[in-house]
């Protein structure tokens, strides 16, 4: 598996924010408090597209909701 192919298993945080619709510090932020699992690739963050998906599916963007992975 070449690297092109396991970087497109991965967003970075101008796709999770396009996704989630909320600023890229918003995204930052989700994952310094642990509530959107990332890995961090040299100075990018990186979300896996899997786990993206199932977040985007919980999350509301509105003040005040808790988005849960679970």
């Amino acid at each position: 598996m070449s690297k092109e192919d396991l970087l497109t298993q991965y967003a970075g945080v101008q796709e999770v924010s396009d996704r989630l619709n909320i600023h890229p510090e918003s995204v930052r932020r989700l994952i310094r408090q642990g509530k959107l699992p990332a890995i961090k690739f040299g100075n990018k963050w990186l979300v896996e597209k899997a786990v993206l998906e199932q977040y985007a599916s919980r999350y509301d963007p509105r003040p005040g909701n808790k988005a849960t992975l679970l």
